[in-house]
């Protein structure tokens, strides 16, 4: 069975979180939320909320074993762009991006789910 969960609007910049993410794909979710503890960015703080929802989904909603979950799909995708000034040299204004992110993380334990 699989169970998912989503962070919108997260602010980070989704290439600097695609860096730590790439880390934890594929593995299983012990072994993520190791990886992810002892990582030092903030990506890793905000994809470890994520994945525990995620499990914390599996295990409440369709009666998984946590130790049995692995991270099947993870992924993330740009938000909403916030635009900011700044202000440059000679009296000129530049405009600076801040880029948000939408984390999604999908566990699966490997079972079907059988129709009742």
């Amino acid at each position: 069975m699989e169970a998912y969960a989503i962070h919108k609007g997260a602010m980070i910049a989704p290439r600097k979180a695609r860096m730590t993410l790439d880390l934890v794909r594929g593995k299983d979710v012990a072994t993520a939320q190791a990886i992810l503890e002892n990582t030092n960015t903030k990506a890793a703080r905000l994809i470890l909320k994520v994945l525990n929802s995620a499990v914390a989904n599996a295990v409440n909603n369709n009666g998984a074993h946590e130790e049995d979950l692995r991270i099947s799909e993870c992924y993330i995708n740009p938000g909403q762009v916030y635009k900011r000034i700044k202000f440059a040299s000679r009296g000129n204004v530049d405009r600076r991006d801040k880029r948000t992110s939408h984390i999604t993380i999908k566990v699966s334990d490997g079972k079907v789910k059988e129709e009742a």
